[in-house]
């Protein structure tokens, strides 16, 4: 059987070839400092002071956190390395050849979400910029049933429409774009905490507030119980491109090319820009009188020549982050489901289609409503993955895949039918345990009854669904491991 007659695969899922292979290690930390600067993860550090932390806890949980998800990322980038096939095909090996359209269409729902998110914040930056131009607040009259201004849903709109050329031009604008944009980005970051500092006249209120878990403070003896929720959204926050990271490193020309632009571009990076937007934020306390939080609004303050500026560079950001972070994945994971009907094209166009329909302005109105349902809900669903994706590659199967069996029926992932019965346990068996507490944070009137115990599981989420899936699929699996090393001895 050949790869073509098994309905498995199109032009974008096959392999690619060594001349596909030219990202170097400057194009995956150009890439990760693309995405690291944007207006989500700015915000993060806001969320967290709400909670009660100080700007240095913050920044440091910021840091921690994504160290911590760096590992998931390298280790499952390195299969997409060595092999050169995307996140939809790899995780075939563990789900089967028809159970991988389980795990990518969770991810794909995933980076919908994402998507939407971001082209509110890229459409609310547009609208903000034009309202300036004009002298006017053009947010609009309410629109009935969507709770935004008939304004704000014609820039998403626009901004919607904006980004569908990227969808066309594929993998190598995005590269380029990243490229140019990464450096600019981080000359914006200077360029704010330089205003700041100038204006202010030094660090503000913010930086010097104590954490509210210190001795004497209104959450004493807390910080464990606020922390690890906190710590867990932080790991999450990169859950989902952790998965997809292969969508990316099979165009590497080498595992150290990936690791060494991945190890750069990723944790520092993050808290920079946490320590970026604690200085800055603290600054406006003392400038406006009041904290401002979100770069798009604090242009808005600023005023002149500068708010052009910041806007459009926002504006631009934003795209390069949507792309990048929140359309690749989707766009191979829709193709998978249906290799002869979609390809990586349409596969893109679903994921904007969706993204605009899950109305993304709901999912930012309260940092509660952020942290602890959608960061940590959606690490609740994809952490189990991420675990099963690394136990084996790495522990079953020893980095050894046949990688054209990845795309036929009858091939080594066929199992039961397509479907691998130890995957589709170790998935499902650790999002029941984190079911309870999801459903308590994200309709506590409804399911307040739920016990603490369930509850407070949930704030180890992600942390659950990787380390319980790992050791649950291994443990199933084992036997099957031994069988392939004795075979492999005996060859």
């Amino acid at each position: 059987m050949t790869t073509t007659e098994s309905g498995l695969t199109n032009a974008d899922l096959a392999p690619v070839g060594p001349e596909q292979r030219t990202w170097r290690w400057w194009h995956f930390a150009a890439l990760w400092l693309g995405m690291v600067i944007a207006v989500p993860a700015y915000m993060l550090p806001a969320s967290m002071l709400e909670q009660g932390m100080s700007a240095l806890q913050a920044v440091g949980i910021v840091l921690l956190g994504n160290m911590v998800v760096l590992v998931p990322i390298l280790l499952i980038g390195h299969a997409g390395s060595r092999y050169g096939v995307p996140f939809a095909v790899l995780v075939r090996s563990s789900f089967g050849v028809e159970g991988a359209k389980l795990p990518a269409l969770a991810r794909a729902l995933v980076a919908c979400g994402w998507y939407g998110i971001q082209t509110w914040i890229g459409g609310g930056a547009m609208l903000a910029l034009t309202g300036i131009v004009v002298g006017h607040d053009l947010k609009g009259p309410p629109v009935p049933l969507l709770g935004i201004g008939l304004g704000q849903l014609i820039a998403f709109a626009i901004f919607w429409l904006a980004q569908l050329f990227f969808v066309a031009k594929g993998l190598g604008a995005i590269r380029r774009f990243e490229t140019w944009t990464a450096p600019l980005k981080i000359l914006v970051c200077i360029a704010l905490v330089w205003w700041a500092l100038h204006t202010a006249g030094g660090l503000g209120p913010i930086m010097a507030t104590p954490s509210a878990f210190a001795a004497g403070g209104a959450k004493q003896g807390l910080f464990w119980k606020v922390f690890w929720p906190i710590f867990t959204a932080m790991a999450g926050y990169w859950g989902a491109l952790a998965l997809n990271i292969p969508d990316f490193t099979r165009f590497s020309r080498s595992q150290a090319d990936q690791a060494i632009g991945q190890a750069v571009g990723l944790p520092g990076p993050m808290a920079l820009l946490a320590l970026v937007s604690v200085i800055v934020t603290s600054a406006t306390v003392i400038i406006y009188g009041k904290a401002i939080w979100d770069p798009v609004a604090l242009s808005g303050n600023i005023g002149g020549v500068g708010v052009m500026i910041g806007l459009v560079i926002i504006t631009i950001d934003t795209v390069s982050v949507n792309i990048a972070a929140n359309l690749v994945g989707p766009a191979y994971d829709f193709s998978a489901l249906w290799p002869r009907r979609i390809s990586y094209r349409t596969g893109g166009y679903i994921t904007a289609a969706v993204g605009a329909l899950i109305m993304p302005w709901k999912l930012l109105e309260t940092t509660q409503g952020y942290i602890f349902v959608w960061l940590t809900g959606y690490g609740a669903l994809l952490g189990p993955i991420a675990g099963i994706m690394i136990a084996d590659y790495w522990v079953v199967r020893r980095t050894r895949l046949i990688v054209e069996d990845l795309y036929r029926l009858q091939g080594d992932y066929a199992y039961q039918g397509g479907w691998n019965p130890a995957a589709l346990i170790a998935f499902i068996a650790p999002i029941l345990v984190n079911l309870p507490g999801f459903l308590h944070s994200a309709a506590p009137a409804a399911f307040g009854f739920l016990s603490p115990f369930w509850t407070g599981l949930y704030g180890y989420a992600w942390f659950i669904g990787v380390g319980f899936a790992f050791a649950l699929y291994t443990l199933l699996m084992w036997p099957r491991a031994m069988r392939q090393d004795t075979v492999a001895a005996r060859a």
